[in-house]
This record gives C-alpha cells, sequence and structure tokens, in this order.
C-alpha cells in the first residue's frame, strides 16, 4: 500500500512540473509559420526554427497560418483557439502586417490606424486577462532591392502602428523590421537570394519548376531570423531569454559563409 501511495505521488509531482512548463505560443502568417514535409520542403517559417534554438523548458505551440492578417486570424476563431489554452505565465508572441495590406480582400484587409491596431491591442488585453505575457513583433523585410542596390520597404504604416502599441501599452517589443532590414542591406542583393527561396528548375525536387521568392524564408534565412529576434530578448533582458540556448548568443547572423 505504502509502494502504492508513493508511486501516487510521484505521478502528481510530474503533473504539477509538467503543468508549470510555460508555452510559448506564436501567432502570425506564412512568414512566421510551420511548414508542411519539412524534411524536404526549401521553404521555412522562421517560427519552425525556434524550438531547434530553444530549451526543453518551454513547450512551443506555432498556431501562424500562410496568408492570415490580424483580422481573418480572429474571425477564422484561431485567437479564439489559442486564448483558450493560455496559462498564466505563458507568452505569446504577435506579428502581423504582411496580408493586413491586401485591400483587395476584405476578409484580411485592415486599416492600419484603425482595425490593425485595435486588433493588436486586443491580441494584448486579452492576453494579460489570462496573466500571459506578450510580445509585439514588426514584420520581417521582403528582400527587395531597387536598381541601386537600395532595400525599398514594402509595409507602409503597419510596422509603425505595431511600434506604437508596443509603447502605449507598454509591451516588450521586437522590431523585426529593422533587424531584419540589416541583415538583408548586410548580405546584399546577390548574397540575399540564399535567405529566400531562388530555386532553378530541375535543382529541387519539392519544386521541379524552380522558384523565385523574396518573401518568404529558406532554412538560413528562417535559422537567421530566428537568432535575431532571440538575440533581441536577451538584450532585453526579457523572461524567455531562459530558455535560449548558449550558442545562439555566439552566432553572429550578419556574418556571411
Amino acid at each position: 500500500m505504502k509502494n502504492f501511495i508513493f508511486f501516487i505521488l510521484i505521478i502528481m509531482s510530474v503533473g504539477v512540473a509538467a503543468q508549470k512548463s510555460p508555452t510559448l505560443f506564436l501567432i502570425g502568417d506564412s512568414t512566421m509559420a510551420d511548414k508542411e514535409n519539412p524534411e524536404t520542403n526549401p521553404q521555412y517559417g522562421w517560427g519552425q526554427l525556434l524550438p531547434e534554438l530553444m530549451t526543453t523548458g518551454i513547450q512551443i505551440e506555432n498556431h501562424a497560418v500562410n496568408g492570415r492578417s490580424s483580422r481573418s486570424f480572429i474571425l477564422e476563431g484561431r485567437w479564439e483557439e489559442v486564448k483558450s489554452k493560455l496559462k498564466p505565465g505563458d507568452f505569446v508572441f504577435i506579428q502581423f502586417g504582411h496580408n493586413d495590406q491586401k485591400i483587395a480582400d476584405p476578409k484580411k484587409f485592415t486599416n492600419p490606424y484603425t482595425q490593425y491596431r485595435a486588433n493588436l491591442e486586443r491580441y494584448v488585453k486579452e492576453t494579460r486577462q489570462k496573466n500571459a505575457h506578450a510580445v509585439l513583433l514588426t514584420s520581417i523585410v521582403r528582400r527587395n532591392f531597387n536598381e541601386d542596390g537600395s532595400l525599398i520597404d514594402t509595409h507602409g504604416e503597419y510596422p509603425l502602428v505595431t511600434r506604437m502599441v508596443a509603447r502605449d501599452l507598454e509591451v516588450p517589443f521586437v522590431d523585426m523590421q529593422l533587424f531584419t532590414e540589416q541583415l538583408e542591406i548586410a548580405f546584399g542583393p546577390e548574397a540575399t537570394k540564399s535567405l529566400h527561396l531562388h530555386i532553378e528548375p530541375g535543382e529541387n525536387d519539392y519544386v521541379p519548376k524552380g522558384m523565385e521568392d523574396n518573401t518568404h524564408l529558406s532554412r538560413k534565412g528562417a535559422i537567421l531570423v530566428s537568432t535575431l529576434a532571440l538575440q533581441e530578448l536577451v538584450r532585453l533582458d526579457h523572461e524567455l531569454k531562459r530558455y535560449i540556448r548558449p550558442e545562439v548568443l555566439k552566432i553572429n547572423p550578419f556574418e556571411k559563409d
């Protein structure tokens, strides 16, 4: 009988320990999302690589989905699903903007200063109502160099509004627009092709016709972008830094191979 009670106590203690392990939820679009067939698919979301760069002390649930905006993520019930799972001490990365620009799609488009701002504020406030912690991130830049070799912005006012919400609501803020802009400029127009998806016909069996995609990331690009995000959390002395593998801090994302 004593052995049985001891066994039950061990099981209960393991369960309590598991409950104390926080979860990092990711909400956003295709630049962050997990991609299918990762063994063969050359495209990666930067959030897809976080489990490789963080310890097993935190769980990661990537709810980012291709093509979603801050509006459609709510309309489709995806935010309600995440919110229902949130427990005290969890974290939420919030990164939208790419698809909020799609003015021809009323289910996705948001005015940056009204609907987009209101959606970001909702995500933050409802995360806090669950005693969880929000982190706001601006969108990563596209590889969009002009003929002179200057990188041209494609996101307009959405990153600015994200900064405003982070400031006004005092939310930890990771400026992925700035960091990925610096990354693209450091690599330059030619070398940045390796960060994205420039694949010749016949080069990769997964995309036999080849592709040229300057928005989404290769595995190399996703690793560097996720590294930039985590290194900024360390600079911010954010609570999540305890779950970042030490070797991540030794990576210089701006160093070309």
